[in-house]
């Protein structure tokens, strides 16, 4: 009895050092890789939608949770650019020529055509500190060892009340997060394509995006050239470069 109790515990140990042991552990693990400071990016998304292809390309900067800054660089949408600081989210295009804000249910509208909204785009915020997780099981997701998780939201503000996260065992890569509304009805899919080791981190730099809601519908999102956790003059989160 005492020889089986002594596997026992020698058993516990060694899990303990090799696999996470709890869901809230392998949560904050995502948030160390996909969680800065600050990013400068040059990005592409490639948006194809009823037999339509559409690419557009941008350059973006944010801070935090709060400051974004993206500037749309392909001839259709040159000098389109969107501002969020001190809690709005504002665009200036040479078509409006002026300024628009952007608040209320058009946060959770398609972004420049895309399958993400603009809360899509410009979310940075941990969600260890928004969701409670839970580890539903362990599978194999495209060839790889998965930790499934489920996400129950904490506040009744998000825009998604539970999400699921298929996690990757050794590296802590998010493979696949699908987005799941109040009904349970699975609304959008993000699929990991490609990541970069960058400053320490892996760090996603390319992943496709489903709409369930828009048949037929993806959106492929790359972004290149990324500068992780360097400060950003205050100067780029303003309304007057916004207007320029």
């Amino acid at each position: 009895m005492k020889n089986n109790l002594l596997v026992v515990v020698l058993w516990a140990v060694v899990a303990g050092v090799v696999f996470p042991q709890t869901a809230i552990e392998i949560l904050r693990r995502v948030d160390n890789n996909d969680v800065f400071q600050t990013i400068q990016y040059e990005g592409e998304m490639l948006i194809e939608h009823n037999n339509r292809r559409v690419v557009r390309t941008m350059n973006a900067w944010a801070r935090g949770n709060t400051d974004s800054f993206i500037e749309f660089t392909n001839p259709e949408d040159r000098g389109t650019r969107y501002l969020r600081a001190r809690g709005r989210l504002m665009v200036y295009s040479p078509d409006l020529e002026g300024v628009m804000l952007i608040s209320g249910h058009m946060l959770r509208e398609a972004m420049m055509g895309s399958d993400m909204s603009y809360e899509d785009a410009m979310d940075n915020e941990p969600l260890s500190t928004r969701y409670t997780p839970v580890i539903l099981r362990t599978e194999t997701h495209n060839g790889r060892p998965a930790w499934v998780l489920e996400l129950t939201a904490l506040s009744r503000t998000e825009s998604y009340p539970m999400r699921r996260l298929w996690i990757d065992q050794e590296n802590n890569d998010l493979l696949r997060t699908e987005l799941i509304a109040l009904s349970g009805a699975t609304l959008k899919e993000f699929n990991l394509l490609r990541v970069e080791v960058i400053g320490g981190r892996r760090f996603p730099v390319e992943m496709e995006v489903r709409d369930r809601l828009r048949r037929g519908s993806r959106t492929v999102f790359t972004m290149k050239n990324v500068i992780l956790d360097r400060p950003i003059a205050d100067s780029i989160f303003t309304e007057r470069n916004l207007r320029r």
